[in-house]
Formats: C-alpha cells, sequence, structure tokens
C-alpha cells in the first residue's frame, strides 16, 4: 500500500478557505449540455445579456428569439408591452451561463427543471400580471390549476437560493466578477480537472501522434511496447513496437534506463519512418542507442520490426542520466538529448562531459534524416553551431545540459503565431534545484558551472568565458526534486490555458505552470491544483491523479495529457494518461470539431474503461477538510496496480426538460390585478384579457403551434400495437397455455446493468418465453441503433463486446449470435443472425450497448 500514493494536490490559503465555506461554493458555470460556458463565436442578438460568455450559440439564441416570436402572437400591444419581458427573460436564461444551476441540471442523475428557477420577488410580479402566460412556456399539464393558486405558481417557478435564482444571479458581483477566467490569487493555485485517458500502463514514457489526420496518439512503455490509442480511446491490442527483447531495464522502482523515446517522422504520412531513443547492452557495455524504423507495409498501425537501422549509439558510463528525449523541430529536423554520463556531479575528465564538445554526452543533438535511404543515416545540417570547429562534434547543438527529461516545440499562438517554433526543456538538477530551458542554437546551458541560477563547481562558475544561458526558471528541492518538462498549450478546447506552459515534478508530483510575460519577458509561476469537488462536477472529469508524473504529451488537436504511474517501476501497471482540462471555459461548440481519417484496422480494439471515480459520481460527504502533511515519496515503491474504485457513468437526458413535482400549499388572497387584464368567472372556463388568443377548446391550457410535447416511451414495435392494459388480448383471442399478463412480446430487449443505469448494460432478449444474451460477434453500431431505438433513446454512444458491461449468469442462455443490422430493423429478430440458440461463443463475449439522447460531434 505503501508504494502506491493518489495525488491530489492543494493549496490551502485564507481566500482559497473562505470560497470553499461561502455560500456561493454550491454551484458553478455550467450549461444544460453539462458542459462549461463560451463566448460567442457571433454575437447574440436576442440574449444580450450573455453576449459576451454563456450557453448560447448564434444558433440558438435565434431559435429561442423564434420560440419568443411565436409565444407573442398570442399577444395584443398591450399584452407584448406587460408580459414580453417577462417571457424574454425566461427563454434566455438557458443561455446563462450558470443555466445548469437555474434548471437543476448540475446533477445529471437528478430530474431538470422545465423552466428556470426564479427568485420569490421576481416570481410573484410575474404571477400578478402574466400568470396565464404559463402554459406557453411549459409542457405541465396542470398549469391551469397553477396558474389560480400563486402559493402553487411560485412552488412550480421559485428556486430556493437567494443568490443564484433569476434575477439576483445577474447582480451578484460575487458570482460575476472574472466570470469565465481562470483565477489563482498570489498564494493559491489555478483550478483544473482531468479526465482519465488511458491506464493499466507500465511506466509510460512517452506519447506522440502521427499528424496524419487520424488523430491516433501513441503510448511508449518503459519495458519496450508503443501501443496505437484511437480517437474514442480504444486501444489497438497489437503493439506499433515491440522492443521487449532488446531493452535495458530493470523491475527496480526507479531505474532510469529502458525505452525511453519516440518520435514519428513530421510527414508521417508520406515518410513512414519513426525514430526511437532506448538503453541497450552490447558486450555487457551499457550505451545509448537510437534507431530508425519503417512503418509495416501491411499493417499501418505497426512498424516492420525487421527495418530497424541504428543512426548512432553512445556508451553510457553509469546507469543514470541517460537523457532520452527525441523530437523534430519545425525545421524538419531530429533532435536528440543525451545526458551527461551519470553518476554525480559530472565527474568525468576536467570539466566534465557536460562542457566537453568533443562527446555526445550532455548535449542537445541535431541532425537531418531525409534522404538517408543509401547511404549514411544520417547528415548534418549545414548551420549546426559547431560544424568545423575543432575537436567538437558536429551533430551538437547545444551543450552544457545534466539530464534534460521532456522536451516540446511550442506550436505558436493560433491567431498570431508569435512563439512558435520555440523549443522548451526541463533539465533534471543536482542537489539544489531543477531548471526549465529554452534551447538556442549554440547555447551553453552551464552544467556542470552552475545549476539552475547559482553555482555547482565554483571554479567553473568564475570562468568568465562561460557565457552561459541561465534557465527561464529553477525551484529548489523543498518544491520538487526532478523535473517534468512539459508543453506551451496551444490547443482549441481550452482557450484560457493558451500560451500557459504545464510542467511537472516527478518526485513531489506537484503540477506547475509558467507564463510569458510579453512586455518584460519574464515569466510569472503559479502552481496547479486540482479543483474542488464542484468545480469539476462534470461529466468524465475527475480531480486527483497519480504521483509520479513521469511525461507530458498533446494530441494532434493541441490538447493537453501528462503520464502518471502509481509505482515507479517498468512491470507495475499502475500508470495512467490524464487529459488537462479547464472546467471554467470551453470553445464554442462546432469551433473545435474533427473528422478523423478512417484507420484500417488489424486485429481488435480494446475498449477503454476508467477505472477513476467521476467527480459528478461521487456522494456527498461531511468529513472535514485534511490537514496538508508533506507527502514523502516511498524510495523503493511496491508495484501493485492503481486503485479502481466503483466508476458510475453520467446519465444523459432528454433535451425536452421535465417539471419539478408539485407541492401543494394554502392558496393566498387574489392580488389585484392590471388594468387589462379580465378575471376568470368560476366554475366557468377561463377568461382571458383582451389581449389573448382564445384557445380552441375552453378549460384546457393553451399551447402555441410550434410546441411538441416530450416524447413518451413508445411500446416495443415487434407486433402490432394493441391498446388497453400491458398484456391484454385481443378482443375474442383466447389465452394460450402458459400466458401471462404482461409478458414481454417476442424480440423485447432490456440493458442489464449492475449499477442500475437504464441507458447502459449488457443486452437481453426475450425470445419463446425466456430471456437470453447477444453474442459480439458481428454486433456494430446499426444493430445497437436498433436496441436503443426500442428502449427508446435516439443515439448509440458506443458497443461494449467482452462482456464489458458485464457476463450473463451461467444459467441465462446465449440465444443471438452473428447478429448483422441495417439498422433500420424493428427488433434484433428481424436482422440476419445465426438459427436462435445456435453459437460459437461464451458469456465472455456478451454484448453491450451504451446509449443515449444527443449527438455529440467530436470535440
Amino acid at each position: 500500500m505503501r508504494g502506491m500514493t493518489v495525488w491530489r494536490a492543494q493549496c490551502w490559503s485564507l481566500p482559497a478557505l473562505l470560497i470553499l465555506i461561502s455560500p456561493q461554493g454550491n454551484a458553478h458555470p455550467q450549461c444544460l449540455d453539462y458542459k462549461p460556458p463560451f463566448q460567442p463565436l457571433e454575437p447574440l442578438l436576442f440574449c444580450k445579456d450573455y453576449a459576451k460568455f454563456g450557453c448560447c450559440d448564434s444558433d440558438r439564441d435565434n431559435q429561442i428569439s423564434q420560440r419568443f416570436n411565436q409565444i407573442m402572437d398570442y399577444f395584443d400591444h398591450s399584452g407584448f408591452m406587460a408580459c414580453g419581458k417577462y417571457i424574454r427573460s425566461i427563454l434566455c436564461q438557458e443561455c446563462s451561463p450558470y443555466a445548469a444551476h437555474l434548471y437543476d441540471a448540475e446533477d445529471a442523475n437528478t430530474p431538470m427543471r422545465e423552466l428556470p428557477g426564479l427568485c420569490g420577488d421576481y416570481c410573484g410580479d410575474y404571477w400578478l400580471h402574466c400568470r396565464y402566460t404559463l402554459s406557453l412556456l411549459t409542457n405541465y399539464n396542470e398549469s391551469s390549476a397553477v396558474e389560480e393558486d400563486r402559493s402553487k405558481f411560485c412552488k412550480y417557478l421559485e428556486l430556493k437560493d437567494p443568490e443564484y435564482c433569476y434575477p439576483n444571479v445577474l447582480s451578484n458581483n460575487k458570482l460575476n466578477a472574472n466570470l469565465g477566467d481562470v483565477k489563482a490569487d498570489p498564494q493559491g493555485c489555478i483550478q483544473l480537472c482531468l479526465e482519465e485517458v488511458a491506464n493499466g500502463l507500465r511506466n509510460p514514457v512517452a506519447m506522440v501522434h502521427a499528424n496524419d489526420g487520424t488523430h491516433r496518439f501513441f503510448v511508449a512503455e518503459q519495458l519496450g511496447y508503443v501501443w496505437v490509442y484511437l480517437p474514442n480511446g480504444s486501444r489497438i491490442d497489437r503493439p506499433f513496437l515491440n522492443l521487449t527483447r532488446a531493452v535495458l531495464t530493470s523491475p527496480w522502482a526507479g531505474d532510469e534506463r529502458g525505452f525511453l523515446c519516440i518520435a514519428l517522422h513530421p510527414q508521417f504520412t508520406t515518410v513512414k519512418k519513426a525514430y526511437v531513443y532506448y538503453s541497450v547492452s552490447v558486450k555487457r557495455q551499457e550505451k545509448i542507442r537510437v534507431s530508425e524504423f519503417i512503418v509495416s507495409d501491411s499493417d499501418m498501425n505497426m512498424l516492420d520490426h525487421s527495418s530497424e537501422r541504428t543512426l548512432l549509439e553512445v556508451d553510457e558510463p553509469a546507469s543514470n542520466h541517460n537523457g532520452g528525449q527525441l523530437l523534430f523541430g519545425l525545421d524538419g529536423y531530429l533532435y536528440i538529448f543525451i545526458g551527461d554520463g551519470g553518476k554525480a556531479g559530472d565527474p568525468f575528465g576536467k570539466f566534465g562531459n557536460s562542457q566537453n564538445k568533443s562527446t555526445l554526452l550532455g548535449k542537445a543533438l541535431r541532425i537531418d534524416v531525409d534522404n538517408n535511404d543509401h547511404g549514411a543515416p544520417y547528415s548534418i545540417p549545414s548551420d549546426n553551431p559547431f560544424v568545423g570547429e575543432s575537436d567538437s562534434r558536429p551533430e551538437i547543438y547545444a551543450y552544457g545540459v545534466r539530464n534534460m527529461w521532456r522536451c516540446s516545440v511550442d506550436r505558436g499562438d493560433p491567431v498570431s503565431g508569435q512563439g512558435r517554433g520555440r523549443m522548451f526543456c526541463g533539465d533534471v538538477g543536482q542537489n539544489k534545484y531543477e531548471e526549465v530551458d529554452l534551447i538556442e542554437s549554440g547555447g551553453n546551458y552551464g552544467w556542470r558551472a552552475k545549476e539552475g541560477f547559482s553555482c555547482y563547481d565554483n571554479k567553473l562558475c568564475s570562468n568568465s568565458s562561460l557565457n552561459d544561458i541561465l534557465p527561464i526558471f529553477a525551484y529548489p528541492h523543498k518544491i520538487g526534486k526532478s523535473v517534468t518538462g512539459g508543453y506551451i498549450y496551444r490547443g482549441c478546447q481550452m482557450p484560457n490555458l493558451n500560451g500557459l506552459y504545464i510542467f511537472g515534478d516527478f518526485m513531489s508530483g506537484r503540477l506547475m505552470s509558467l507564463k510569458e510575460n510579453a512586455e518584460t519577458g519574464k515569466w510569472n509561476y503559479k502552481e496547479i491544483c486540482m479543483g474542488t469537488d464542484k468545480t469539476c462536477s462534470f461529466p468524465k472529469l475527475i480531480n486527483s491523479y497519480y504521483k509520479y508524473i513521469i511525461s507530458f504529451g498533446e494530441d494532434e488537436a493541441g490538447e493537453l495529457y501528462f503520464l502518471a504511474t502509481g509505482a515507479a517501476s517498468a512491470t507495475a501497471r499502475a500508470g495512467v494518461v490524464y487529459k488537462i482540462v479547464d472546467p471554467s471555459r470551453r470553445a464554442p461548440p462546432g469551433k473545435c470539431s474533427f473528422k478523423p481519417t478512417p484507420v484500417n484496422i488489424k486485429g481488435k480494439l480494446i475498449h477503454f474503461s476508467p477505472k477513476e471515480e467521476f467527480v459528478i459520481n461521487k456522494k456527498p460527504s461531511t468529513t472535514a477538510i485534511p490537514k496538508l502533511k508533506p507527502t514523502k515519496p516511498s524510495p523503493t515503491p511496491r508495484p501493485r496496480a492503481p486503485q479502481t474504485p466503483t466508476r458510475r457513468t453520467t446519465t444523459v437526458r432528454h433535451s425536452t426538460p421535465r417539471p419539478r413535482a408539485l407541492h401543494t400549499t394554502p392558496r393566498p388572497l387574489t392580488p389585484a390585478r392590471s388594468s387589462y387584464w379580465t378575471p376568470a368567472p368560476k366554475p366557468k372556463p377561463t377568461v382571458r384579457s383582451s389581449y389573448w388568443t382564445p384557445a380552441p377548446k375552453p378549460n384546457t391550457p393553451v399551447r402555441p403551434s410550434y410546441w411538441t410535447p416530450a416524447p413518451k416511451p413508445k411500446p416495443t414495435p415487434t407486433a402490432k400495437t394493441q391498446t388497453g392494459r400491458p398484456g391484454k388480448r385481443g378482443r375474442g383471442k383466447p389465452r394460450r397455455k402458459g400466458d401471462r399478463r404482461g409478458r414481454p412480446r417476442s424480440g423485447t430487449v432490456r440493458l442489464v446493468s449492475a449499477d442500475g443505469w437504464k441507458d447502459r448494460g449488457r443486452v437481453e432478449i426475450f425470445v419463446r418465453g425466456e430471456w437470453g444474451t447477444v453474442c459480439d460477434d458481428m454486433f456494430n453500431t446499426q444493430a445497437a441503433a436498433v436496441v436503443c431505438r426500442q428502449l427508446g433513446f435516439p443515439v448509440v454512444e458506443r458497443v461494449a463486446k467482452r462482456a464489458e458491461l458485464g457476463p450473463g449468469a451461467s444459467e441465462v442462455r446465449i440465444l443471438l449470435d452473428d447478429v448483422e443490422c441495417e439498422g433500420t430493423e424493428r427488433t434484433l429478430l428481424h436482422c440476419k443472425h445465426a438459427k436462435l440458440g445456435k453459437n460459437n461463443c461464451s458469456h465472455d463475449e456478451d454484448v453491450g450497448v451504451v446509449c443515449g439522447h444527443y449527438e455529440h460531434a467530436v470535440e
């Protein structure tokens, strides 16, 4: 247990504690789609209060405007002037950045209000002047009865939260100050959340993408495996590369040797080559090897293992400080970062390896690997800084580095391109400081003369000819003892993070950030902490991570990830890939959508299943805030798999809101009405004022012409639908022997889930008087669509194979196999399938389905 630490960074300060205990911690900006608000690409013309930040784009704003105009067709001019402002305000609360709270939609597992929650005084005014408009805004069948009783009326509409109800939420300065910004006071932290992307990895050391439109990403393990992941999170069961027989490593915690990096050619679509950096033993001599591989002709998701071509090998004097970074710069050249040779203090030679330009140890190299199919494996770029200098290796691009671990290239600002091409590296320190550097041609980064900004070797440090380049940031070992370099965020989905350099520390588990001051050029430091449960209360988000931060990566779209483990051993399946998420603001819908290029798959897909419990599914706790204690990593953590808490997935609701239960209260005295309003005589049908357009039928709530009631569950369309109570026989038809009322029709399906979820689970079908399972052979999205449609769900989220959602019990038969559907069939029995009850599979292959209500573009 000691070797497995779940790290949850928190920075407690007086302002932070005040936020946690104040009433405003009860809600957070969130839209009805359970995502953060955004700034619309185009200005809103109708709901102008939310033109700069909210939950509506121009299309939705236009739809709300049309609905308003349709409702207003029921009114004359005086009614328009009296009630238009109320109806407009109520309709536009869907665009409020606090829409989820106003509609009670923050918890995806509870019913959602049909109308936004109003403050008591505002509700009273609304009832007094325009009570009979409720039937135009709601699908509630008893709205006419509610309209006559102020107590019931406001019981239905009022939100018992004086800060977040409308219109108070607009005037609350605390809620609206810096709304949508990532905030961090001088003693606090930037509050971010995470999404679990991959797990069960053995010391994941690198993550790269192919930049070929497929949006695949590749994760390398220290043992020597490289795995391919698809945009939907599934992994191909065959490794992209398997070098486990050649790689030199061990199960010892903290062993720095192994498979350390992979880089794909920047024109991977046409130049199908990959480059790897790993430790190897040749005749008992430890070496660093950099090799080139070619993609297999028969499988785009696998390298041709016989194509390995060694570019260079470097002898390692010791087993540590192996470096281990490969990357391509925007100039198209391959950069290689090698450690100083190991031991401590770079004790090799008079000045150490790092200051000795006749060796490749302690250097950043730059080589040209293009046009190398014939002749030398690489060439030297003509503008390398030490070309032609005697006693200097021409491959050297920069020197004086100790053990640079994880470097990256800045994509540049998406609009201005500023910063494009800059190369950042984290350089692991010796005894006192860790540093982050910007790599420059010919630069001397000071080691072993300097460590960070301070002198390490006083004699070398006093040398006036050192002319070293200082780091952009350095931190002492009380913060962390092993820097892991990161990336400048340049993705699309989280605009607040643009230009933020995010990195971490392997030993302390801290996530940190740097932001450049454009005027001074200095970099400002802020720590990153995990957001509170309320801050991260969005679907799929978590707010904890495993401590040992090994590496960072970005996907093809520029979104940022980090790779961590709970047991720093090359053989422990404790590694996880986390996506960094800003919960305060997202990009406008559609801006970040992409359509991945299809990938030809050979072999099988292993679908991803998160292990961590989502914040949104956590049960409320009354546990007091824990006191912070310094976390000391175990020197020899015991390898074990990460904890796997019970996971429940967010339930998605229909787009048509559902009303809250109506509570009856004593009827208050009837207030005075407006001069244009005619009181409704009783018990005669309700009489509306002169501006009201009468409904076709008296005593029936008026519904506008555009109104569509909430969909009702459809009966299973496997036979002619009979009216009356369930299971009722048709007139004149005798009951068959063994028949009983309520018995399902043949072809009826159900989703069986251990957690009781209705939108996901193992598929079971009722045939010939019994329930049975369906084998996953040939079962695809079209077949899942038939199942979801039968159950009243319009959308298929995914197909779960290999009994991912649970196998059937041994006494349950497998009734269907080899199911092939076009997606339009009424039941699975109308699809092509093997003979009923005949199969060649087991319950380990029971298929499951996850259904939903919304079509989601990939963002």
